[in-house]
């Protein structure tokens, strides 16, 4: 699990002997309380409906009163500069959870009580017998989930205390190692590191590509953790760590029955797309967007998507008028000209707000439908079949133009249906599918992978007096107050702020000299 080791990296000076020596006896207790399967900690925040639950660690309820909001707090606009909290792990027993959250907190309490007392030599160490042998491998990794999950970033001791819990932990065994959870968070901590030339260099040389090709088999695995690894060996083959003779996988895949997919052309370098163009997965800290090829005015409409991954995504339906910002947290629900359902906090999202909805928490292989009426003006949202009331809110702002659209928090991914195959739970009412009425040419249904639209875009010629934005129209246009003149008329005229200094942009000024 290397996602965690910023902090270890910062724990440069260790603990005293001493205190190693007096919270043996706490840390045995915290390893020795959990031992469930784990599974992936990439999932839901959700309500708790059971009732079922005891009393609740004082630390732990304040963890949970900070993570996830209250039925009071959901109908609250979203903080603009924090993007949506993942969640913890999924679908997991509440009570190891929040035994482990909790001990985790009490070692650091422990720790600022300790700092006065005197260090004891190394020598006169016993340390801590082996204690996960009875915890096993996946005791382990609910340890480091929970470190990463309730450790304040801004306590200075919290980095002491991650490197304490790991230091005493014996190392899982070969058998943890082939879990398809450490070698998911793997294959995204090796994109990180590649991202420099120097160590994508040493990594290929490693002969990475040999196993990814064997991961790779994994990308269509009904085990959806699994498939999880094989869509990222497979994106880290195509774009990172290429294999001499193997066929990049957009070269060879069948697109001939597919006429409407995701929109590669219009987000971020972030998000990742499959070579089919219907699967889409974010690995970023930011919250990515992306939206539907096909774009429909009038009719009654219906899309389907498979849950992958069970966290914080929001998806539903935006227009033309939308506006995504990937680093302060809005997407799709996020303004008055989108709704979005979100299955992980049992949301529905419309202009930044939320309202609670009556359908469980989505899991992995659920399938969730989306009927757009614009006869009737509603949306309505299904979870296997099972429909909520119709949604009218975004037709006060807009009547047309609607997009299938989604936002992936971290390590979230989905499977869209925009009709090429047979819908799991067609609504019954006459709808249409995007798939029936699109089109689109051979050119627009590729997705390049990285290095190939890199080689096309060093081809393409600019012209000196260009448009800095569009790179199409002659900058023909000064900004007031600030004076800056790299753009042309049509690209000003989208702008509020100058994308150079950012002052307020108050007028446009057409410098006709500068038509040729």
């Amino acid at each position: 699990m290397i996602v965690f080791g910023w902090a270890v990296f910062l724990a440069s000076r260790s603990l005293g002997q001493g205190l190693l020596l007096t919270l043996e006896e706490h840390i045995a207790h915290l390893l020795g309380t959990t031992g469930a399967t784990t599974t992936m900690g990439n999932s839901c925040i959700c309500r708790d409906d059971s009732g079922a639950e005891d009393s609740v660690d004082t630390h732990q309820q304040q963890a949970e009163n900070s993570a996830v909001p209250t039925a009071d707090i959901r109908s609250q606009p979203r903080d603009p500069v924090r993007p949506p909290r993942r969640g913890r792990g999924p679908h997991e027993p509440r009570r190891k959870k929040q035994n482990v959250d909790g001990l985790v907190l009490d070692t650091l309490a422990v720790i600022r009580t300790l700092v006065d007392k005197p260090l004891i030599p190394k020598s006169s160490v016993e340390l801590p017998p082996p204690i996960l042998t009875a915890v096993q491998d996946e005791g382990w990794l609910d340890v480091v989930q929970s470190l990463i999950r309730v450790i304040p970033l801004e306590d200075p001791l919290g980095p002491a205390v991650i490197t304490l819990l790991l230091d005493e932990c014996p190392l899982p065994t070969k058998k943890l190692h082939s879990h398809p959870t450490v070698m998911l968070f793997a294959l995204i901590a090796l994109e990180k590191f590649a991202q420099t030339s120097e160590n994508k260099l040493t990594i290929s040389e490693s002969s990475i590509s040999d196993r990814l090709v064997t991961l790779e088999l994994w990308a269509d695995d009904p085990d959806y953790l699994k498939r999880q690894v094989g869509f990222c060996a497979q994106w880290s083959l195509d774009n990172l760590f290429l294999k001499e003779g193997r066929q990049l996988t957009y070269e060879k895949v069948d697109l001939r029955n597919i006429r409407a997919m995701l929109n590669s052309n219009d987000v971020s370098e972030y998000l990742k797309i499959s070579p089919h163009g219907l699967e889409a997965r974010c690995d970023a800290s930011s919250f990515e967007s992306v939206r539907c090829t096909f774009c429909v005015d009038t009719g009654v409409w219906y899309y389907e998507v498979t849950v992958i991954t069970s966290g914080v995504m929001q998806i539903g339906w935006a227009t033309r008028d939308s506006k995504f910002l990937n680093h302060e947290g809005y997407g799709i629900g996020d303004d008055e000209y989108s709704c979005a359902y979100d299955g992980c906090r049992q949301l529905i999202w419309y202009n930044a707000r939320s309202k609670p909805h009556l359908h469980p928490c989505w899991k992995e292989g659920d399938t969730v439908g989306f009927l757009l009426d614009l006869n009737e003006k509603q949306m309505i949202f299904f979870l296997n079949g099972n429909q909520l009331p119709p949604e009218k809110q975004v037709f006060s702002s807009t009547v047309s133009g609607f997009f299938a659209a989604a936002s992936f928090m971290s390590y979230q991914q989905c499977e869209f249906n925009f009709g090429a195959k047979p819908f799991k739970y067609p609504p019954s009412m006459k709808f249409s599918t995007f798939n029936d009425y699109a089109f689109l040419t051979t050119e627009e249904k590729i997705i390049l992978p990285r290095h190939r639209r890199l080689a096309l875009l060093k081809q393409v010629s600019i012209r000196e007096n260009c448009c800095s934005l569009c790179c199409d129209e002659v900058a023909d246009t000064q900004l007031k107050p600030c004076g800056h003149s790299d753009l042309c008329m049509d690209c000003a005229l989208q702008l509020e702020t100058c994308p150079l200094c950012r002052k307020e942009i108050v007028s446009r000024i057409r410098q006709i000299s500068h038509i040729s």
